[in-house]
């Protein structure tokens, strides 16, 4: 998972005529890891914080998030846009505040995701890329 963003950056940088395979828009009921890690800009040393979440996709491209939302992960709903060709997905998360700043991490915003078989991956790089939110799921149904 930690070798994600190199792995996508060599796939877009790799040229040439071949095009990688489309990814499906993701559906269904995920489970798994939510982690939030802060690089140190001075360091570059990581500190990790993880929850464990429930997401919810479905075709008419809505979302909730439940689980583990006590501290770290806001549960939320909203909709949600995705690109399979690029591999990019966008929330819309209704319950972001509009004015502040957040206490916990909402699902909002604009992610590169995989998927291999019953897995669902998702990273999204934020304040100079020194924050890394990444989800790693699986698919219960």
């Amino acid at each position: 998972m930690y070798l994600f963003p190199l792995l996508a950056t060599l796939a877009a940088g790799c040229g040439g005529t071949k095009k990688n395979a489309p990814q499906p828009i993701p559906d269904g009921n995920y489970t798994g890891q939510f982690r939030l890690i802060h690089v140190h800009s001075d360091t570059r040393t990581k500190d990790t914080l993880k929850t464990n979440l429930q997401i919810s996709m479905s075709q008419s491209l809505a979302f909730k998030v439940t689980g583990d939302t006590s501290t770290l992960h806001a549960g939320s709903y909203g909709t949600f846009t995705a690109n399979g060709d690029y591999g990019s997905i966008n929330f819309d998360d209704k319950t972001y505040p509009t004015t502040g700043t957040p206490t916990k991490t909402h699902l909002n915003g604009s992610y590169q995701f995989l998927i291999n078989g019953d897995k669902l991956e998702m990273e999204a790089f934020g304040a100079l890329d020194t924050l890394v939110l990444q989800y790693d799921l699986q698919r219960v149904n």
